[in-house]
């Protein structure tokens, strides 16, 4: 079940409420003071996974399960897989070709679909 951020002015207090999808509320009444505070999306944005977790057994594809294992690494850890997925594009570019093939040229300009 997905957690949220609101923060109370009156208070100055953030807390943390959760709800499933059908019951989400943009405003909400404080806990402590009783009057109406807005979603707080700064903090729900300060971590990757954003307000919403998934545990295990929600876990329902390959997506999902890509970037709970993302989430988990270090900054070092994915910088040196980063590089580690991308470094055969230079090589590449370097290798010769056999005689009667040429290399086809990228485009600069990307494709715009409407």
């Amino acid at each position: 079940m997905p957690s949220y951020t609101y923060f109370c002015v009156s208070c100055k207090k953030p807390f943390e409420l959760f709800f499933y999808f059908k019951d989400y509320k943009d405003t909400v009444d404080c806990q402590e003071c009783g009057k109406i505070c807005e979603r707080y999306y700064h903090e729900d944005m300060l971590s990757i996974n954003s307000s919403v977790k998934k545990s295990d057994t929600e876990l329902k594809t390959i997506g999902d399960l890509a970037n709970r294992n993302r989430d988990r690494m270090s900054e070092d850890q994915r910088s040196e897989l980063y590089h580690r997925h991308n470094s055969y594009k230079d090589q590449e570019s370097t290798k010769e070709l056999p005689s009667g093939m040429s290399r086809i040229k990228k485009p600069k300009n990307k494709i715009k679909w409407r």
